[in-house]
């Protein structure tokens, strides 16, 4: 089997990106309060995180709200427990990442689609598209597109974990699989696959921070991912390299906080 994330991760404004990230989250990760106070940081994350990608479904919410319960949105609540789910996730996304997006999309979407529904990829042809990309794909192209996806994830690659997880966002974001909370789904896989494969082992990080903060770039950069041009996967690699380092800054800011107490 050919290996695309390592075609995609060999392009050189793509090495760059990725390079530029890595030094973000290498400065994190080196920081003094994570010694004796990782697990508080990494809960912190957690919930900027969840606000975060409840903010890219279109509902926004004060942090202070979220963190004192405050808020009962289900795209908010999805986005937490999506969230405190991913430490349990990790081997089975390893092994089984068909099997993780079903539980994951469980989590995501209990407040707001069928019970039937949880889990399983659509049927039809109607799915929420809060980034207005336009026609779903046929439950056809997401039934093949998907077990390509789950492939790919569970075969070695020399391509940095950074890569992996922004193809597999781009993906689950172009193929809206599950017709409701995809987003919540597809940016949880990208926390995942980070802690998975050893990029940012403790889920310190919070992209969703860095792609609220880079705004209307976000759907921008999936257009282009989706227009399955080899400059639009790079202008969306190169955006979610950007995110991550501002994720990884803005959780720099959180262990600057957590000193200061």
């Amino acid at each position: 089997m050919s290996d695309p994330f390592a075609h995609v991760a060999g392009l050189p404004e793509v090495r760059e990106a990725v390079s530029e990230a890595r030094e973000s989250v290498d400065r994190l990760l080196g920081h003094r309060i994570l010694r004796r106070q990782s697990a508080e940081v990494s809960a912190e994350s957690a919930l900027r995180g969840a606000r975060a990608s409840a903010a890219l479904e279109g509902v926004s919410a004060p942090l202070e709200e979220v963190r004192s319960a405050l808020v009962n949105d289900p795209f908010v609540l999805g986005a937490l427990r999506v969230s405190e789910a991913i430490g349990s996730l990790a081997a089975v996304w390893r092994n089984a990442p068909r099997q993780a997006l079903a539980r994951l999309h469980a989590f995501a979407a209990s407040d707001g689609a069928d019970a039937d529904d949880l889990g399983r990829p659509r049927s039809g042809s109607t799915a929420r598209d809060p980034l207005s990309l336009g026609p779903a794909p046929s439950p056809a192209t997401v039934t093949a597109r998907l077990s390509s996806l789950s492939d790919l994830l569970t075969v070695p690659t020399s391509a940095p974990a950074l890569v992996v997880a922004a193809v597999t966002q781009g993906e689950l974001l172009a193929l809206r699989p599950f017709g409701w909370g995809d987003g919540l789904v597809a940016r949880a896989a990208v926390r995942l696959t980070l802690v998975d494969r050893g990029f940012d082992p403790k889920s310190l990080v919070a992209p969703e921070v860095g792609h609220v903060e880079l705004g209307s770039a976000y759907r921008s950069a999936i257009l282009a991912y989706m227009s399955g041009t080899q400059e639009g996967v790079v202008q969306w690699v190169r955006h979610c390299a950007e995110a991550t380092a501002l994720g990884a800054r803005d959780t720099l800011a959180v262990c600057e906080s957590f000193t200061r107490r």
